[in-house]
């Protein structure tokens, strides 16, 4: 029964695509804050289809630049304003954005190591200025909404030698290496890096949103595909991987 289920499903997702059309290679261009919700949906994908994606992470800045620049892919997925920029300059296929999810600002600690307390702003404030060495994004949505945060709980100086700002691929490790006791980025990128444990969320009334879109490359050499991908990741389905990867289902 669960075969023949995704059997249909995938027949669905599909939906006109040519049957000799599987087995194809898709590329996708990533920015870094979903990453792991993102390996696992074009996992899922590839052994749904048979087909095979590779993917290419980096900072929404950087993934921007490249797609300006001609690089040839299948799928972007981007924040919001990025996509729809590209939408915009002709780059990414306007009636194909899709609306992957959203994710909050959260806290990462090495594995093993004893929760602190964010649950408040007082206690999260505490819990940062305790912290020897702080990680977070030096580019992209987050990191600078971390910044400004630090300004607005008004110990920004104090905090400047603790901080430690680092590309987007490699800020939560810093945690797992020992090189820093916190890391603070979206709760997406947070999830499924080993050796790091999510503490949660920061508190509500310090929170922020960042969203997750996609949509199909104006150059895709595997259209159909690819907008068949964006069906399988939005079906509701996918809500569940998702959600174990730090990423909420979301509605604009």
């Amino acid at each position: 029964m669960a075969a023949m289920r995704m059997k249909w499903l995938v027949m669905a997702v599909l939906s006109g695509a040519a049957a000799s059309a599987t087995g194809a290679d898709l590329k996708v261009l990533s920015g870094n804050g979903a990453r792991a919700a993102v390996l696992g949906l074009t996992a899922s994908f590839d052994r749904a289809t048979g087909n095979k994606t590779t993917v290419e992470f980096a900072v929404n800045p950087d993934t921007r630049a490249k797609i300006l620049g001609g690089q040839v892919f299948d799928v972007a997925i981007l924040n919001p304003p990025v996509l729809d920029e590209l939408i915009q300059r002709g780059r990414i296929v306007a009636d194909t954005r899709a609306v992957i999810g959203r994710a909050g600002i959260g806290v990462g600690i090495r594995e093993g190591s004893s929760k602190p307390d964010i649950s408040t702003v007082a206690s999260f404030k505490r819990t940062l200025l305790s912290a020897k060495a702080v990680a977070y994004p030096a580019q992209g949505a987050s990191g600078k909404y971390f910044v400004s945060l630090l300004e607005r709980l008004g110990i920004s100086d104090q905090m400047k030698p603790r901080l430690r700002p680092m590309p987007g691929e490699y800020n939560v490790e810093m945690v797992a290496s020992g090189e820093a006791d916190l890391a603070v980025s979206v709760t997406s990128r947070i999830s499924g890096v080993p050796g790091v444990q999510l503490v949660g969320r920061i508190p509500q009334e310090l929170q922020t949103w960042i969203g997750f879109t996609a949509g199909v490359g104006s150059q895709a050499r595997e259209p159909i595909l690819a907008r068949a991908m964006l069906r399988y990741f939005t079906r509701p389905e996918a809500a569940g991987m998702l959600k174990a990867n730090g990423v909420e289902p979301f509605v604009e």
